[in-house]
């Protein structure tokens, strides 16, 4: 290679890209907050950093020091001051405290000291205080327990659950430092009965509204979120009966009088086992009226702020990520393109009239913007880099249902010659790919693979979000064999056009991804090489060992002693025998919601039909990994994996990687 040739990002370099959150715009329009997440190498750790734009000098800035981490920024009321969390403890043992900074004055000073930490918060709408969420201390009778036979925990009847605080700040900050001592903490909401998630407060602060679930655990979440309004200056608690499913956020309307959330469309009890279909819906306090202004709307909508202008609302449209202004009629404002745009975060002034949001295109990763203007300047790293191309491909699946997915090519492709493809599934289901450079997979290098001369396509196949209700419940009770259909016509297609070489096709993926990848394994002998990732490859295994039994049960449509059949006609095992594709697999040691029983089952089977197979188990790992090293490995495991099987590379040693 020529010195002065350009080539295509490093997996260290895709590690290396921030990620942005947590954008947030100060009602006067002038300055913007947001998350900055990077790669720090030397203690192999992601790290948070709270970031300011300042309009009037133009400039972005670090807000938090290299060592200490910060996120979760909102700017105060009066939009002088910036409150964050920050990690405060020894060792590993640290928790998120709220801190409060003047960005021309004082040094960060801490306001909080809750021993389990701080999970989220709000400004009250004056600026005196902060309402927040924290875990509840663990109980005297607990303790008293541990102390007198040692540590063990009641499945399904002990936790912690989440609960609504309120600190006056007025009393704590002194001489610019924390008073600790002056400190005035209310808890407003008993923890026994409710684990609380999102939460608003009236611009009056006489009113909380918050969803709520009788505890944090996952089936909970799922299935029983409840609505309450809390009047603050009576300590009185009203449910807001209904028999819906509640996801989501919840806002009120500037007078205070109604209040917007997500709810499900149907009845409770109906999701019990079937897909949920989810749409804003608006309740009237006073008349205790709702109305559902958005049924025909894709189930990703949300609402972000109740402004003087309308509801900003933000939803998918197949691989765009949209916002708008939602008025009570039904009517959307739309307020920025319709048409290859992500917007991943959003924040509004409370007038509307300022906008804050974090976009990438297909030719641009992520930057944040203040009104429309760009802000940042993450894409840089793209300077002097080859970069894919993507696009947006479509075919029939075998029963006829429409189907979109990314297709990535190499810089001076030619539609004449054969390639090897790669196939990438993402995971949910309920989750989609977008033609965003170098972003979406963490496990996975598009670029490297197009580097070496594949292409890849990424299919959003049924059950993805962003194409309707009807598309996103297209694979109930058809795990698997629908996925399958659609994965395999999406390469047949390619084939068909002359661009894939049909002897040379791989397919990987994590999670839901890395579960059709299994059922790719030993239900198919179409594919040279399979990488699966975190993956379940038996329902019923899966089901007794997962914390998220309720999400199988609407999928499948019932448990798996009511009804095996679809347990066994769906789940990767029962085709073992079949198997014959060299296969790897990777997994979390610490992986609750696919636990290792699911890995281990599909690397004997394939031992046992003598189908080379590698296991790769990633130590105190979850579910996704929070080592960039790790993430490396991963990729290059990947990268290694294909590029011997399909491109007949000599494999190197796994153990080194």
């Amino acid at each position: 290679m020529e010195m002065n040739e350009k080539t295509y990002l490093s997996i260290e370099e895709i590690i290396s890209l921030p990620a942005l959150s947590g954008t947030n715009i100060s009602d006067d329009g002038r300055n913007v907050a947001f998350v900055k997440k990077t790669a720090n190498w030397e203690d192999n750790k992601y790290r948070n950093h709270v970031w300011i734009y300042e309009k009037d000098k133009g400039q972005c800035y670090p807000l938090t020091t290299r060592d200490i981490d910060s996120t979760y920024p909102l700017w105060s009321p009066n939009s002088r001051y910036i409150a964050y969390l920050s990690p405060v403890g020894d060792g590993d043992n640290k928790k998120n405290q709220i801190f409060v900074k003047s960005i021309d004055g004082y040094s960060g000073v801490q306001i909080t000291d809750e021993k389990e930490g701080v999970s989220k918060f709000k400004w009250e709408p004056t600026g005196k205080g902060f309402y927040y969420v924290a875990q509840s201390k663990e109980s005297e009778m607990i303790k008293k327990r541990k102390e007198l036979y040692g540590d063990f925990h009641h499945i399904g009847k002990e936790y912690q659950n989440n609960c609504l605080y309120y600190i006056e700040i007025e009393k704590v900050i002194q001489n610019d430092k924390y008073e600790h001592e002056n400190s005035v903490v209310y808890q407003l909401i008993d923890d026994k009965d409710f684990h609380i998630h999102e939460f608003d407060i009236s611009n009056d602060g006489e009113r909380v509204v918050f969803i709520a679930t009788p505890s944090p655990h996952i089936d909970d979440i799922l299935q029983n979120g409840e609505l309450y309004i809390l009047d603050i200056k009576a300590g009185e608690l009203h449910k807001i009966n209904r028999n819906k499913l509640l996801r989501g956020s919840v806002c009120f309307s500037p007078d205070g009088t109604k209040i917007c959330y997500t709810a499900s469309i149907g009845e409770k009890d109906y999701y019990k086992t079937h897909i949920k279909d989810r749409t804003l819906e608006i309740y009237d306090i006073n008349s205790r009226e709702r109305i559902q202004p958005l049924t025909d709307f894709d189930s990703t909508v949300i609402p972000i702020r109740w402004t003087a202008k309308g509801i900003l609302i933000r939803w998918q449209d197949k691989t765009n990520y949209l916002i708008g202004l939602l008025s009570e009629d039904g009517k959307v404002e739309m307020l920025d393109e319709k048409i290859d745009c992500c917007i991943i975060d959003v924040s509004i002034t409370e007038d509307g009239n300022h906008i804050s949001y974090n976009k990438a295109t297909s030719k641009e990763t992520f930057e944040v913007y203040l009104d429309d203007k760009k802000i940042t300047n993450e894409n840089s790293i793209f300077k002097g880099k080859l970069k894919s191309n993507r696009e947006i491909i479509s075919w029939k699946s075998s029963d006829g249902l429409e189907i979109e997915g990314v297709l990535s090519t190499p810089i001076g492709f030619d539609s004449n010659k054969k390639y090897p493809l790669l196939v990438i599934i993402h995971g949910g289901p309920d989750g989609a790919s977008f033609p965003i450079p170098s972003v979406c997979f963490e496990k996975y290098p598009i670029e490297q693979f197009i580097e070496k001369g594949f292409i890849v396509l990424e299919p959003n196949y049924r059950g993805s979000t962003g194409y309707g209700n009807e598309f996103f419940k297209a694979n109930y009770r058809k795990l698997g064999i629908g996925d399958y259909d659609d994965v395999i016509s999406g390469v047949d297609i390619l084939v068909d056009k002359g661009i894939a070489d049909k002897d040379r096709v791989g397919v990987m993926g994590w999670s839901y991804g890395g579960y059709i990848s299994a059922f790719c394994s030993t239900f198919s002998s179409r594919f040279k090489a399979i990488s699966v990732g975190g993956g379940i490859t038996n329902w019923i295994t899966n089901y007794v060992n997962t914390d998220m039994h309720h999400f199988i049960r609407t999928y499948l449509g019932d448990n798996p002693w009511n009804d095996p059949e679809i347990y066994t006609k769906t789940s990767p095992m029962t085709y073992i025998k079949s198997a014959c594709t060299p296969t790897l697999i990777q997994h979390g040691e610490k992986d609750a919601r696919v636990p290792t029983p699911n890995a281990y089952e599909l690397y004997q089977g394939l031992r046992d039909m003598e189908v080379d197979t590698e296991l790769v188990i990633f130590k105190g790992m979850g579910h996704s990994s929070d080592q960039p090293g790790i993430n490396v490995s991963i990729m290059k495991q990947n990268l290694m994996w294909f590029s011997h099987y399909i491109l007949g590379e000599k494999m190197k040693d796994f153990r080194a990687i």
